[in-house]
């Protein structure tokens, strides 16, 4: 199967920049992979609809690879909050699965596409607001965080980013320091990203290739060079969030974000 060199030289530069924004700000990495995915697939013929799909597939399943590695650098600075981890992955297993595997086959690629910018947009908005949580909020306890887990599991699995658009905020709020929120969310993306990626497999078993390489929803070509590249920058990401202030970098993020959101919206237009 003959790639070509523009398309490997896309995935790695995508694989490059979406694994160091996951190891620095714990958000980005699908955010980033969705809305560019669905420029390569639809450049290379794929519907519209379904070229949606296929990035957000593809994007989740790059994620168990980047995931692992960002996930060690987080937790050898002892930036992972495990306690809190187990407690929200029984529900994100859940969640993950019956979107991966239920609403996502059944929704068209247009509306997954304009669910996508609304969620962007409004991660953006929190990026910019930079609000402090009221003191004194704590995190809530076992039933609760697995309650949590489901919603995050679910809509992540819609939208094909790893959670830490919800988690971070969410931790944060509940006056978790922001460099333990970052790398306990980088430990929960295993987990999003196996079960949704299981759904998608389940969802997509009888859907004929749209390209070479491609099974069901997934490219398989782009996960793997994707997660080559994303994976040795994961850690270089997680070293800087440890070291820098990352304030003026998320502002700038945030204004990127917003430019995808409005071509994902775009998109949600198009027939």
């Amino acid at each position: 199967m003959d790639l070509g060199w523009l398309l490997i030289g896309e995935l790695l530069a995508l694989g490059v920049v979406s694994g160091f924004l996951a190891g620095l700000l714990g958000v980005g990495g699908g955010m980033l992979m969705v809305p560019f995915m669905t420029f390569i697939l639809s450049a290379r013929g794929v519907e519209p609809g379904l070229s949606v799909k296929m990035a957000i597939a593809t994007s989740m399943s790059t994620i168990l690879f980047t995931s692992m590695a960002s996930v060690r650098a987080h937790h050898g600075r002892g930036a992972v909050r495990w306690d809190v981890a187990r407690s929200l992955a029984p529900g994100i297993v859940v969640g993950g699965l019956l979107s991966g595997a239920g609403l996502f086959s059944v929704l068209k690629g247009q509306g997954l596409a304009l669910f996508f910018a609304l969620v962007i947009g409004f991660s953006a908005v929190q990026m910019l607001r930079d609000r402090k949580p009221a003191p004194g909020r704590s995190l809530p306890g076992t039933p609760g965080l697995t309650t949590v887990g489901a919603g995050i599991g679910f809509l992540s699995g819609l939208v094909g980013a790893g959670g830490a658009f919800m988690s971070v905020p969410f931790m944060v709020w509940c006056n978790v320091p922001i460099r333990q929120a970052v790398g306990t969310s980088a430990a929960l993306g295993f987990p999003i990203a196996l079960a949704n990626t299981l759904g998608y497999a389940i969802g997509g078993r009888d859907l004929p290739p749209a390209l070479p390489g491609a099974v069901g929803y997934l490219y398989l070509p782009a996960v793997g060079v994707i997660a080559v590249a994303s994976m040795a920058l994961a850690p270089v990401g997680a070293g800087v969030a440890h070291r820098a202030d990352v304030t003026q970098l998320k502002r700038v993020f945030a204004v990127l974000l917003f430019g995808l959101a409005g071509y994902m919206f775009y998109k949600s237009q198009s027939g």
